[in-house]
């Protein structure tokens, strides 16, 4: 991105509330100056990011989603791994993968497996849809836009559609000597929607959506 501007940390005495923004790394806290697009605000106690804006970033983050939730769709309906050996050969797909946890004792686990890599990528691309969609057409945001764009941050951590990519990635390492492991389409789905999503994060600025919300 383009050049950065450092802004220096203040106290809250005598500023109302509104008028600061607080670090999400190490809560430090600043004037809430907006940089011009193409800029960025960084905080002086620990370099992290404050503000990103960038010209039609909006419109990069909703495309972004959009990809990430057809490729989520579409890799329920692919084969995700193929696995031949001494003439057998099987064909796995996403749910197969997920489901060969189902024992009774691993119903927890499955189902946190499912959560991690299907139903909370999901969620969060379709609440980024549902708060971006409007204010891409310069309309008031949607009834709850605030508290669905609240949910979609606080589910950033725990999508982890490329960690289970990797874990994947390993396994197929440590099984290669044993059998022909042939990765499906499924497979390189999930490693572009991994790819996608960090471009979505990295496209995105919380807090100029967050801007954009409230002045609406």
């Amino acid at each position: 991105m383009g050049a950065w501007v450092g802004l220096n940390e203040v106290t809250a005495e005598g500023i109302a509330n509104k008028d600061l923004i607080a670090c999400r790394q190490c809560d430090a806290l600043y004037r809430d100056i907006e940089p011009d697009d193409e800029h960025r605000a960084i905080c002086s106690r620990c370099s992290a990011t404050l503000y990103a804006p960038r010209e039609g970033s909006f419109l990069q983050v909703f495309a972004f989603a959009l990809t990430v939730l057809v490729l989520i769709v579409a890799a329920l309906w692919f084969p995700f791994i193929s696995i031949s050996k001494a003439g057998l050969h099987h064909t796995s797909s996403i749910f197969d993968v997920v489901l060969s946890f189902s024992t009774t004792e691993m119903i927890p686990l499955t189902l946190a497996v499912a959560a991690m890599i299907l139903l909370l990528p999901a969620l969060r691309v379709l609440l980024t849809l549902y708060v971006l969609g409007p204010l891409l057409a310069d309309k008031a945001p949607l009834p709850h836009a605030a508290l669905a764009f609240r949910i979609s941050e606080r589910l950033r951590p725990w999508a982890m559609a490329e960690i289970f990519v990797l874990g994947v990635a390993v396994a197929l390492v440590k099984i290669h000597a044993l059998a022909h492991v042939s990765p499906g389409p499924a497979f390189w789905m999930f490693i572009a929607l991994a790819l996608i999503a960090t471009m979505q994060d990295r496209a995105a600025c919380s807090l100029t959506i967050w801007k954009a919300l409230e002045n609406k």
